[in-house]
């Protein structure tokens, strides 16, 4: 995806946020919405995730996410990335 209107962001989630189907959420959630990008756990305990696509989708699949999975999100962080070209779909990533 390299449409100038797309965007990236990477999202570190913390609160109960491990073992509790987090992941597999956000995969299920991204099948829905035009995004591309990945999500997995790290070590410290927190999710880091990554999406990519048009703004305003980016925007309405994170919001899918804390609607659907907000009670286990204590806190986020979120920064801006470089779109990447040649990603086709949402993954878990190890």
């Amino acid at each position: 995806m390299t449409d100038r209107s797309a965007i990236r962001v990477q999202v570190r989630y913390v609160g109960r946020v491990q073992g509790v189907g987090f992941r597999a959420t956000c995969r299920w959630i991204a099948q829905t919405h035009p995004v591309t990008g990945w999500v997995r756990n790290e070590p410290d305990g927190t999710v880091l995730l990554e999406a990519q696509g048009a703004g305003a989708e980016v925007e309405r699949f994170l919001q899918a996410i804390d609607a659907r999975l907000g009670e286990n999100i204590r806190n986020r962080t979120r920064s801006a990335l470089p779109t990447l070209a040649g990603e086709s779909d949402f993954m878990i990533a190890r």
